[in-house]
């Protein structure tokens, strides 16, 4: 297993992220955003800074946490913004010299409500061809998103989207409900991270790492946890990768100090960074545990 992690919850700034990187002896980075802005979004000489700057650190880059169908766009968002966003992450990858995409399925529509499948279907299927022509593996994420709504869901989107891969977050899971079944009173259970990662892991080749507890209601966001401490059953889940021999990438986004989309202004950086070393110093603690 190789650690990596989203160091802008360490520091919004690439220094300070090489910097967390470094203190944790690590390697990589999962690269998502610089200065609050997503890597694929930035000037062309910011960029070019970082590209300088991660080669003169040693810093390699794990995967590209693109915002391609994320939870921040619906449906009826422009497609061109989506295929814009294709094709500068298919410009700049190989500059990174990373191989794989993270994509979503973009934003939930009220359930009960027209989700426009096929039209996902359509858009990912574009977007998922294009990266493929270009080398590229595409991983979807189980966000909140329409293949978030249940691991029925994300596998129906594999069976429609050849050559998509997955990124499997244990946390997500904790704070959705899984609409594929229901409680004999009608509601929708909390969804169970283990037994959705069972449905899935043939497909996933990245795993992200987050903790947190059910939240009080769909509302509000979830009390998010160091690893091993919430409800994503992150140590048994540790162990199943272990008896597969899953050599990949895991990933911490911690989310303890600030969830990540919280206004910078609102952000103690200082928290972020202690707590993102804490947390990557515990999942260490964790593999090595499971290693044993």
């Amino acid at each position: 297993m190789k650690l990596t992690g989203f160091a802008d919850e360490a520091g919004r700034d690439l220094a300070t992220q090489i910097q967390a990187t470094k203190e944790l002896g690590w390697k990589y980075i999962s690269a998502r955003a610089v200065d609050g802005v997503n890597i694929h979004d930035l000037g062309e000489g910011a960029f070019q800074r970082c590209i300088e700057t991660l080669h003169s650190e040693g810093i390699q880059i794990a995967e590209f946490g693109s915002l391609i169908g994320s939870w921040a766009k619906n449906i009826h968002t422009d497609f061109n913004i989506t295929l814009g966003e294709v094709e500068r992450c298919i410009t700049r990858m190989p500059e990174l010299k990373v191989k794989t995409v993270r994509v979503m399925s973009y934003s939930q529509e009220p359930w009960g409500e027209e989700q426009y499948e096929q039209e996902r279907f359509r858009r990912l299927r574009e977007i998922t061809q294009r990266f493929t022509d270009a080398g590229i593996t595409v991983a979807h994420e189980n966000c909140m998103n329409w293949a978030g709504f249940s691991a029925d869901h994300t596998l129906r989107l594999i069976d429609e989207v050849p050559n998509l891969k997955l990124i499997f977050d244990t946390g997500n899971p904790v704070f959705q409900r899984d609409r594929s079944t229901q409680n004999n009173d009608g509601s929708y259970p909390w969804q169970d991270a283990l037994k959705f990662y069972h449905q899935i892991k043939e497909h996933v080749v990245h795993v992200h790492i987050k903790d947190c507890i059910n939240p009080i209601s769909d509302e509000v966001e979830p009390e998010y946890t160091f690893p091993g401490k919430g409800q994503a059953q992150v140590k048994e889940i540790l162990s199943e990768l272990k008896q597969q021999q899953y050599d990949g990438f895991i990933a911490i986004e911690p989310h303890v100090a600030t969830v990540f989309h919280t206004a910078a202004a609102d952000v103690d950086w200082q928290q972020c960074y202690d707590s993102y070393i804490k947390y990557g110093k515990q999942l260490e603690s964790l593999i090595n545990t499971e290693q044993n």
